[in-house]
């Protein structure tokens, strides 16, 4: 993604459609190991017809940090408890992350308080955008 933002993105062309509400969930790899932070969000402001929202505490780890939900279950599955409160809290229908291991335990806490949230990786949304345009 970051480079991506630094050639620049074409955005979609197509503006209809309903608008998408997206919240962004910081990778901790990215925000703290990497430094990167408005490369993502960049990113899926190029998308039409997408509003971001921030998502309160964003940048604290959702518990799946490479294996810690799986070394530390409980301490895991609370912080997991925590993120998906602030998801649902923002009222967006899209949870935007760049990291598989927080794409698969956000999915799993959001399944387990059975919301309607879809969780994707923004360049998923990026493409299917594109898709969207042609």
């Amino acid at each position: 993604m970051d480079g991506l933002a630094e050639i620049g993105i074409t955005p979609p062309s197509y503006e209809d459609g309903a608008k998408q509400t997206v919240v962004y969930h910081e990778a901790c790899h990215l925000c703290h190991g990497q430094g990167i932070t408005a490369q993502p969000r960049m990113v899926l402001k190029a998308i039409p017809q997408l509003k971001l929202l921030e998502l309160p505490e964003s940048t604290w780890c959702c518990g799946s940090a490479g294996i810690y939900n799986i070394i530390q279950p409980e301490m895991a599955d609370a912080l997991l408890k925590r993120k998906v409160r602030n998801i649902h809290a923002t009222g967006a229908k899209i949870v935007a992350t760049g990291n598989p291991g927080c794409l698969l335990q956000i999915i799993n806490g959001i399944r387990r308080e059975r919301l309607n949230v879809r969780v994707a990786h923004p360049i998923t949304l990026l493409a299917e955008a594109y898709r969207e345009s042609e």
